[in-house]
């Protein structure tokens, strides 16, 4: 059975967010660990959190894809912007801490202007700040759609950070389907071979979750517009590729489609029932 979920928020605390995800027939989600135009993290309520641990291991959930917010910018060429980035991410992993063992999503960043190398150098540097032996995360570096000057838009971006990183065994990738396609990855009528050229390059062990998304444009567009699963670029034959791929069915799949409730219930319904 594939693990399936989509991006809830987390408004109305942690154990909420695990029963809404039950709810829509999840088993897996994701989620803001901050808001995601902001700064400020919520305050922690430590029963709230321990209701959570034991509900998903009850309900055998498997692992979470929690986000960090848009305004991470580790390769930002503003000292104030990447002092953000430093504190945001050290914060955010400590607080992962309390509900262990999960995966931390962050957008590499972009680098405004100053080139992809040096990008690439401050977000590793980055990372080898805030990374430690004991930490039970792994953070995901997410593929981006190459828009404007994103780093990660595609998979020789993504492997110079890591190859950076010095405790890489805490590093890990997310690909979003809708960014991939938008960055030029032909997973329409190739999927297998993207998934090829991204074990060459980069290493399949180090594929960790998905994000499922349609695009409203079309391959190579640049431009990172999700669209409802069938309804964009991708198309339902693309999907059921991925839901039967032989390694792509076990790592945990998040909607970000625009939707609702009901939408992502939805979609969770139709990925499900494209399983063979």
């Amino acid at each position: 059975m594939i693990n399936i979920g989509a991006h809830l928020s987390i408004a109305n605390g942690y154990l909420a967010m695990a029963k809404e995800a039950t709810a829509m027939g999840a088993n897996t989600f994701s989620f803001f660990t901050r808001n995601p135009r902001g700064g400020k993290a919520r305050a922690l309520d430590m029963d709230d959190i321990a209701a959570f641990n034991k509900y998903i291991t009850e309900n055998k959930f498997a692992k979470l894809v929690a986000h960090a917010p848009y305004t991470l910018n580790a390769a930002s060429s503003t000292e104030k912007t990447r002092d953000f980035a430093f504190k945001a991410m050290k914060e955010d992993l400590e607080r992962m801490e309390l509900i262990p063992g999960n995966y931390y999503n962050f957008h590499p960043g972009s680098h405004v202007k100053q080139g992809s190398q040096k990008g690439i150098k401050l977000i590793s540097e980055l990372l080898n700040e805030v990374l430690n032996e004991e930490m039970t995360t792994t953070v995901l570096l997410e593929t981006m759609a190459g828009k404007g000057t994103e780093i990660g838009r595609n998979f020789e971006e993504i492997k110079e950070i890591i190859d950076k990183v010095k405790l890489k065994e805490k590093i890990g990738v997310c690909l979003d389907t809708c960014h991939v396609n938008d960055g030029g990855y032909d997973i329409v009528n190739d999927l297998d071979g993207v998934i090829e050229e991204f074990d060459r390059i980069i290493g399949l062990e180090k594929l960790k979750a998905l994000h499922i998304n349609d695009s409203k444009n079309p391959i190579g567009a640049h431009k990172d517009r999700h669209e409802k699963i069938g309804d964009g670029f991708l198309g339902i034959s693309t999907f059921e590729k991925i839901v039967n791929h032989p390694y792509l069915k076990t790592l945990p799949m998040i909607l970000e489609t625009p939707n609702d409730f009901e939408g992502y219930k939805r979609e969770i319904e139709i990925l499900k029932n494209l399983e063979k």
